[in-house]
C-alpha cells in the first residue's frame, strides 16, 4: 500500500513540475511577444501558432493516434479554434498595452469563464461556493481594469479579460472534445492551422516587414507556446485538475518578475490587491474542488 501511496505522490508531484513549467513557458512566451514590437496581433498570433502547428504535427506523425471525428465533435472543434483564436489575438493586445502580469492574471480568468459556459454548453451545475468565487473573481477584476474615463488602461484591461473568456471557452470545447474520444495533439493541430489559415489573408494584404529581430522574437514565442501546451497536456495526464490546477497561477509570479527586470514595470497598488483576490477566490475553489473529490 505504502508503494502504491508513494507512486501516486511521484505522479502528482510530476504533474505540478509540468504544470509550472507551462505557466513558466507562457509567461515567456508574452515577454517574447512583447519584445517583438510594434507589429499587428494578428501577425503575432500568425507564428506563434505556425510554431505550434508543426510542434503538434511532428507529434501526430510520431504517434499516428485514431482520429474519428463525427458532426458534433467537428462543430465543437472548430468551435475551440474560433474562440482559441479570438483568446490568443486579445493576450497579445493586452500584452502590448498593459503591464505583463496585469494582462497574465486578466488571461488566468479563463478557469472561471470555463465554469460558466460548462453551464451552459456542458449542462453541468455549478454550486453556490463556486458561483460565490466567480464574482469574488471578477471583483478582483475591477481593481486591475479600473474603470474610469481617464484611465488609458481601461480598454487595453477589457480586451485582455475577453481573452480569457475566449480561452474559458476554448478550454470547455477541449474537454468537450476529450469526452469524445478526440486526441489531445490533434486538438492542437487543427486549433494551430486554423488559426494560420484565418490569420493568413490579412497577413497578406497586410504584412509588416520585421527585422531579423522581431522574427526571432516571434519564432521564440511560438517555441515557448508550443512549449506550454505540451507541458499543461502532460501535467493533465500525470495529475487530475483539481489536484494541480492552482499551480497554473505561478505564471502571475513570474510575469511580474520578468516584466519588473527585462521591462522596469511595477504593478500599482490596485492591482496588486486584484491579483490577491482572484488568487484568493482560485484557492478557494481548490481547497474545494479537493475536499468534494475526497
Amino acid at each position: 500500500m505504502s508503494e502504491r501511496n508513494e507512486f501516486k505522490m511521484s505522479s502528482k508531484q510530476k504533474g505540478i513540475l509540468c504544470i509550472i513549467l507551462s505557466a513558466l513557458c507562457f509567461a515567456f512566451m508574452n515577454v517574447f511577444v512583447r519584445l517583438s514590437g510594434d507589429l499587428p496581433s494578428v501577425q503575432k498570433s500568425f507564428f506563434r501558432n505556425f510554431v505550434a502547428m508543426l510542434f503538434a504535427l511532428i507529434l501526430l506523425a510520431k504517434k499516428r493516434p485514431e482520429i474519428k471525428l463525427t458532426k458534433q465533435s467537428t462543430i465543437d472543434i472548430i468551435m475551440r479554434s474560433i474562440c482559441g483564436t479570438l483568446g490568443i489575438l486579445c493576450n497579445f493586445y493586452a500584452v502590448d498595452h498593459l503591464v505583463l502580469a496585469d494582462a497574465s492574471m486578466l488571461n488566468k480568468m479563463s478557469p472561471f469563464f470555463a465554469v460558466i459556459f460548462s453551464v451552459v454548453l456542458l449542462n453541468e451545475k455549478a454550486t453556490k461556493f463556486q458561483w460565490g468565487a466567480i464574482i469574488t473573481a471578477f471583483i478582483g477584476c475591477i481593481f486591475i481594469l479600473k474603470p474610469s474615463p481617464s484611465q488609458m488602461a481601461f480598454f487595453p484591461a477589457v480586451i485582455g479579460l475577453l481573452g480569457g473568456m475566449g480561452a474559458g471557452i476554448a478550454y470547455t470545447f477541449v474537454r468537450k472534445l476529450g469526452k469524445q474520444g478526440v486526441p489531445g495533439p490533434f486538438i492542437v493541430f487543427f486549433f494551430s492551422a486554423f488559426s494560420c489559415v484565418v490569420t493568413l489573408p490579412y497577413l497578406i494584404l497586410n504584412y509588416h516587414p520585421m527585422t531579423t529581430h522581431q522574427l526571432c522574437m516571434l519564432l521564440l514565442a511560438g517555441l515557448s507556446a508550443a512549449g506550454g501546451q505540451f507541458s499543461i497536456t502532460a501535467a493533465y495526464t500525470h495529475a487530475p485538475a483539481a489536484e494541480i490546477s492552482i499551480y497554473d497561477y505561478s505564471q502571475i509570479i513570474f510575469a511580474a518578475f520578468l516584466g519588473f527586470v527585462i521591462f522596469g514595470q511595477i504593478p500599482d497598488v490596485l492591482s496588486v490587491i486584484g491579483y490577491i483576490i482572484v488568487c484568493s477566490a482560485a484557492i478557494a475553489v481548490f481547497i474545494y474542488n479537493n475536499k468534494r473529490t475526497a
